[in-house]
């Protein structure tokens, strides 16, 4: 499944979550999925907990964090300096 494919899974409703990204239009928000994973549980595990849940949906929670951390950009601030 292409990545446009898989972010077509994530969407945003500001009537769930104060409009924060969620699968497939259910209560279940992104940022849940990518902290689960984070913390060390594995697909089977939250394919477990949420049994309306795809692998599909997990993948698609990862495209869109990659999505988001591939736009980001550090800029250094200049600083003076002291006299």
């Amino acid at each position: 499944m292409s990545e446009s494919n898989l972010l077509q899974r994530i969407t945003i409703n500001p009537e769930i979550f104060g409009g924060k990204p969620i699968i497939r239009g259910r209560r279940l928000a992104v940022e849940h999925v990518l902290g689960q994973l984070a913390a060390g549980d594995d697909f089977e595990t939250l394919l477990e907990g949420y049994p309306w849940l795809e692998r599909e949906d997990i993948l698609a929670c990862l495209a869109y964090a990659h999505r988001l951390v591939g736009h980001e950009r550090f800029e250094p601030l200049p600083f003076a300096k002291a006299a």
